[in-house]
């Protein structure tokens, strides 16, 4: 049902989770763990699978909340919980308010966990190839700090996304890497088809976090892409012509 990195787990004020698809009361290409709120599955069983989701992490339902991700450095803070009708518009969620999951939702792209234990100041980032090559990683570094938090404290965790193999771009992608700066190279290799490339978006994700001086990065290395029955995938729901397909909660707390 959820997977847990090391790193965070040493954490004794903390709780996470990077939820899988499995344990929930979802159906079809739903199955069966959805979390995704904007995804077409039955509102009461994506309800219910938050409720579970926030169960596992030790807060209320209505404590676990999350943003309308719009592919942005976007960060907000949370001092409680938000209405549906409230729900702004961001890709990242910090928060120093004990027992208050932040958290987001993901399909391929990247889910990254942060935490300052000493400070009790965590978040939760999304970000894709726009998000994390705008800084959206950055950003919640930078809002953590506004509440106290400090980077060299800080403990990052790159949850399931889509991996190199099964990552292929064109060369309109890999031109716009390459011309923020030459050595993004490195993040590229030739894929079958002429012309286009395989991106490596958690090496990029923890290239610019350990630029950014957070004191530990870790990285579970699970692909949501090459693992059907674990992980929802945005880009092999699009291979397979599917409707939709479900969404991943990527959550973190403070113990409260």
């Amino acid at each position: 049902m959820l997977l847990k990195a090391p790193a965070l787990d040493r954490l004794s004020n903390v709780r996470h989770a990077f939820f899988t698809r499995e344990g929930g009361v979802s159906g079809g290409i739903y199955e069966s763990l959805n979390g995704g709120v904007g995804s077409r599955d039955r509102p009461e069983h994506v309800q219910e699978n938050r409720a579970r989701m926030a169960e596992a992490l030790g807060v209320e339902p209505g404590r676990l909340v999350t943003c309308y991700q719009i592919h942005s450095p976007d960060v907000v803070v949370a001092d409680e919980p938000w209405t549906r009708e409230a729900v702004p518009r961001a890709d990242a969620v910090v928060t120093r308010v004990p027992g208050l999951a932040v958290a987001v939702t993901t399909a391929d792209c990247g889910p990254v966990l942060f935490a300052d234990a000493e400070a009790g100041v965590v978040g939760a980032a999304h970000a894709g190839w726009k998000g994390a090559f705008s800084g959206v990683a950055e950003a919640t570094i930078e809002a953590m700090e506004r509440l106290g938090a400090l980077r060299a404290r800080i403990v990052a965790v790159l949850g399931p996304m889509i991996r190199q193999p099964n990552y292929e771009v064109g060369p309109e992608f890999v031109a716009r890497f390459q011309a923020a700066d030459a050595e993004n190279g490195r993040y590229f290799k030739p894929s079958a088809r002429e012309g286009h490339a395989l991106f490596d978006l958690p090496g990029y994700l923890a290239a610019r976090l350990r630029r950014a001086g957070v004191g530990q990065v870790e990285d579970l290395g699970h692909c949501t892409y090459a693992d059907a029955k674990a992980f929802y995938s945005y880009r092999r729901s699009t291979h397979r012509a599917e409707p939709d397909y479900g969404r991943h909660i990527n959550a973190i707390a403070i113990a409260g």
